[in-house]
């Protein structure tokens, strides 16, 4: 944890979650549900902001999301989640999602999507949060990286509007 109670790292808020997908959670071709994917995302971007905070956190929003490959009965959801921006009382987190197949060791990207949460205090009221501190070059490598591309995909939405 980070000595000063006003900052936070992002590797603070780092954190990977994993689900084997199984029947419950897929639809008649054998494949993972969006909708379960998407849960997966937000519990996963909840606990990065959360750890981030020190505090509860509610979803505020859920950027634009593309369904890129399928995630298979019996693969691996592996789901990464890392705070890179903040405002006031909300915090930004990126979050991607990779399937695993275990038997051939094999490894793809499957979804990915920008997420914002918002800390609460406990009469449910926003709370500020701490200041992004990227401590070390890996982390400000993560940083940046989300950040591009969230400016690429804010600029391809706009393309789309006009």
């Amino acid at each position: 944890m980070s000595d000063d109670p006003e900052t936070s790292t992002l590797s603070e808020s780092y954190t990977e979650m994993t689900e084997v997908l199984l029947p419950n959670d897929t639809n008649t071709l054998g494949r993972a549900l969006g909708g379960a994917v998407l849960h997966w995302m937000d519990m996963c971007g909840a606990i990065a902001a959360g750890r981030f905070a020190n505090e509860r956190v509610v979803t505020a929003s859920l950027d634009h999301v593309d369904f890129i490959s399928p995630i298979d009965l019996g693969e691996i959801a592996v789901l990464e989640a890392y705070v890179f921006d903040t405002g006031r009382t909300s915090m930004d987190v990126w979050v991607e999602v990779h399937a695993e197949n275990p038997r051939v060791d094999e490894k793809r990207r499957t979804t990915s999507s920008f997420l914002t949460f918002v800390a609460i205090d406990d009469g449910g009221e926003p709370t500020p949060v701490p200041e992004l501190v990227c401590e070390e070059q890996a982390a400000e490598e993560l940083r940046d990286h989300a950040r591009e591309r969230r400016r690429e995909q804010l600029e391809r939405l706009t393309e789309q509007l006009d």
